[in-house]
């Protein structure tokens, strides 16, 4: 079998996964793109070398936007069969949907999937020219430090199922040379060349032109760029968490706000941010952030309530609390 420094990343990659212990069940999302043809290849020549997975599952959601959706599944088959390995496929009704509200349905999908089939791991395709186009995406929505650092090599949900992004240091020049040199039958999606879509706008007029008319090695700066803030966020989620479980109700959904106000703005909003989202899977926006910080730091001892959607926050006697 012939390898390329790109199958040596990649055992260097998965090796260095402190976290991965054999047994290992995995589940791989493909769409038949160059990623996931480069990442099937990579998978299948690493495990007939290692026997690394005990079980390898692959998972294709197809959203049906495009005229050729059922070719595409069929070329699919086609490349997952050489494998001996299933595929499930899921069709996705409803398609008059936003783009970000597929993308969650998505995961969603190959989540349920993953605990279903008692799965361990989750791959995906994503490369590094994805992640200097989702922070470029999040930069322009105004995202704080936690969106700037959105793609992370590996991310731990529920159930003890992680999400690892193996391509996630590979470029997509070296992917595209890869595909080529084992001749991979890559699918051509169109719907990735409409510039309707904000991604595709990027990848083919912001980031030539910032490249061309700012600085040549603008991708290499965006990427040290994340790699520090990673680090920085990941040191400041940390110490967030801490001060949550310390100031934290033991049994009522309420947080000692007088723990947490003479600590640093960047914490404050960060332990606001845990609070909601942890007990009401909600994202606090900027402007019910501020009445919340606003409230806690209040001279006046009197009872400040807040309606924000359906919750009422109660700010009173050091604590805040919802009803």
């Amino acid at each position: 079998m012939t390898t390329t420094y790109l199958h040596d990343k990649f055992l260097s990659i998965i090796l260095n996964c402190k976290s991965l212990s054999k047994p290992i069940s995995i589940l791989i999302a493909v769409s038949g793109g160059k990623d996931s043809l480069c990442l099937i290849k990579l998978i299948e020549d690493f495990n007939h070398i290692h026997n690394y997975f005990c079980n390898i599952q692959y998972i294709y959601i197809d959203h049906q936007w495009r005229a050729d959706s059922k070719k595409n599944i069929q070329h699919l088959l086609n490349c997952i069969d050489i494998t001996n390995n299933d595929i499930y496929i899921y069709q996705i009704l409803k398609v008059d949907m936003s783009e970000s509200t597929i993308r969650q349905i998505r995961y969603q999908i190959i989540l349920k999937h993953a605990i279903e089939y008692k799965t361990q791991l989750i791959f995906t395709g994503h490369n590094q020219t994805d992640q200097l186009e989702t922070f470029l995406l999040n930069l322009i929505r105004g995202t704080g430090l936690e969106g700037l650092s959105s793609l992370p090599f590996t991310r731990r949900i529920k159930n003890n199922i992680q999400i690892i992004r193996p391509l996630i240091h590979i470029s997509i020049g070296d992917i595209l040379w890869f595909c080529h040199k084992f001749n991979l039958p890559v699918w051509s999606d169109k719907t990735n060349y409409y510039y309707s879509n904000s991604r595709n706008r990027i990848r083919y007029e912001l980031l030539p032109y910032l490249k061309e008319y700012f600085s040549p090695k603008i991708e290499c700066n965006i990427i040290n760029l994340l790699k520090l803030s990673s680090i920085e966020n990941e040191y400041m989620k940390q110490n967030a968490i801490k001060l949550y479980i310390h100031s934290r109700h033991s049994y009522y959904l309420a947080i000692r706000y007088k723990t947490i106000k003479n600590q640093h703005l960047a914490l404050q909003r960060r332990v606001l941010n845990i609070f909601f989202y942890y007990n009401f899977n909600k994202c606090l926006d900027n402007n019910i952030i501020n009445q919340l910080i606003e409230s806690i730091h209040a001279q006046n001892q009197e009872k400040i309530i807040i309606i924000w959607e359906d919750l009422t926050i109660n700010v009173y006697k050091n604590w805040m609390y919802v009803q």
